[in-house]
């Protein structure tokens, strides 16, 4: 039951947010022919437009061109790319696997390093090491991912010239050495922008366990403050540590995009970008509802993981089913 719940709920999210998409798009400034036809789209008599958009489309009211889309969708129809004049869906699968390399890889460091620092600042909480770490983290963390990636490549790829300034591989190929040349600033700028966020979380949450009240008993029985730290405050803050890393991914998915524009890196990201400025509306619907679709999915599971691994979720939860069912 509450599985079909929460599907139906990521189904009516999916659908509100196609309609805005949709509207959004269409109200937005720009010539959809010029993205199809390129500069011969200026050319053409008003006879010739009127033609055109009625191809593609385009002469219908905006509901009726909804409608349409909606009822293609549901057909597995997703329609064709103005501006790469393949099946949208052709598209993305050339582009998500380098999105998914950027994104995934760029998430296990994060995470990885976010709880290796966060438990080094509550080891030494108070100390030079825990204020100096805190101080730069979040120095890192103010600094705009845009600004870092443009002087990243003014340092490395115009001054020393050691790392390639934009996409995933070079023209003649080079195997694997070549992409991970290419990845090692994107993925400077991806773990940078997001690694202090989340440290500090995890250190604030180890702190809030070692003040509890089971850890004094822990420290008088004479367990050193690291054994006390990992043997038992890491274990108790798992939950929250599985359920920030569920709901980031969201946040970890919009600075990948913002990077893969800046580093001109062939991704989900610059293909949203490309498919907003020349009004690539099919391509542009099928990747908002994509990004709509992992961000909702990420905090449903976030929700699932609190309620399968916290008892006090689990508790609230099954106060309301039984409320609801009563009511």
């Amino acid at each position: 039951m509450k599985l079909a719940r929460r599907l139906c709920s990521l189904l009516l999210s999916l659908l509100v947010l196609s309609a805005a998409v949709f509207w959004i798009a269409r109200l937005a400034p720009g010539d959809p022919l010029v993205s199809y036809y390129g500069q011969r789209a200026e050319r053409m008599t008003p006879e010739q437009r009127a033609r055109e958009e009625a191809r593609l489309g385009l002469d219908a009211p905006i509901h009726v061109q909804y409608v349409r889309w909606l009822r293609n969708a549901l057909h597995g129809d997703l329609g064709v790319s103005f501006k790469y004049k393949r099946d949208v869906v052709d598209v993305i699968r050339g582009r998500v696997s380098n999105t998914l390399l950027l994104g995934g890889v760029g998430f296990a460091l994060i995470f990885s390093m976010a709880l290796g620092l966060g438990l080094l600042c509550a080891r030494f909480e108070g100390r030079p090491l825990d204020k100096i770490l805190c101080k730069l983290g979040t120095l890192s963390s103010c600094i705009p991912e845009f600004w870092l990636s443009l002087l990243l490549i003014l340092i490395f790829s115009v001054y020393l010239r050691v790392l390639p300034s934009s996409g995933a591989w070079s023209v003649d190929g080079g195997g694997a050495a070549d992409r991970l040349r290419h990845l090692i600033l994107p993925m400077t700028v991806v773990v940078t922008g997001h690694l202090w966020y989340y440290a500090y979380m995890i250190r604030n949450r180890l702190l809030e366990e070692v003040r509890a009240d089971y850890v004094l008993l822990a420290r008088s029985t004479g367990l050193g403050r690291r054994r006390v730290l990992l043997r038992h405050c890491l274990r108790n803050a798992l939950p929250s540590y599985l359920s920030i890393m569920a709901i980031s991914v969201p946040h970890i998915m919009g600075g990948t995009y913002v990077v893969e524009t800046v580093f001109s890196y062939p991704g989900i990201g610059t293909l949203c970008y490309e498919s907003a400025r020349y009004q690539d509306y099919d391509l542009l619907m099928v990747l908002c509802l994509l990004s709509g679709a992992v961000v909702i999915v990420c905090n449903m599971l976030a929700q699932a993981i609190n309620e399968h691994i916290d008892p006090r979720v689990r508790a609230a939860a099954a106060e309301r089913a039984e409320a609801d069912g009563h009511g």
